[in-house]
């Protein structure tokens, strides 16, 4: 089943307990966009990934083990948005967001010490990413993490 046919539902049980992060104040800054019931759908979703183990170069579509890229085409993938399969290849999609104007749903970008783009994460609202990190498999982090802060590279929006 596709995340628009669940979209109304879980966006008002996630807003309306207050489950995202804190409430209405998590949505961003001012001068972000609204995040939409697609978008909030996508989040709920991903959430449901949590602690599932990292694996690089795992499957497009396994869901047992994800690297950054997997997990992101996957969960997008179920909104119905085909996103390519590495982060690189991603981080040309989309319109560009700038940092302090990021919604739920926008993808993040940095860098590795091996690639100017090696990771991509969904963000999360309230200055947090969902992401499949090699330590922790499929977590939520601050973006103010000294390590992800120093090597942000861009966001970008596709819903």
């Amino acid at each position: 089943m596709k995340i628009r046919n669940l979209v109304k539902p879980v966006a008002a049980v996630v807003v309306a307990a207050g489950l995202f992060f804190g409430g209405a104040s998590a949505l961003g800054t001012s001068k972000a966009s609204a995040a939409t019931p697609e978008s909030l759908a996508l989040l709920s979703l991903g959430k449901q990934y949590i602690g599932t183990p990292y694996r690089f170069g795992a499957a497009s579509g396994l869901t047992s083990a994800f690297d950054c890229s997997s997990f992101v085409q996957y969960i997008f993938s179920k909104e119905g948005t085909k996103l390519p399969r590495t982060a690189a290849a991603m981080a040309a999609k989309g319109q560009k967001v700038s940092k302090g104007s990021l919604s739920v749903g926008d993808l993040i970008f940095y860098n590795s010490s091996s690639n100017w783009i090696g990771h991509v994460a969904i963000y999360a609202g309230a200055g947090k990413i969902l992401h499949a990190s090699t330590s922790k498999g499929v977590t939520i982090t601050s973006m103010d993490n000294s390590y992800w802060k120093a090597r942000y590279v861009t966001a970008k929006r596709i819903l």
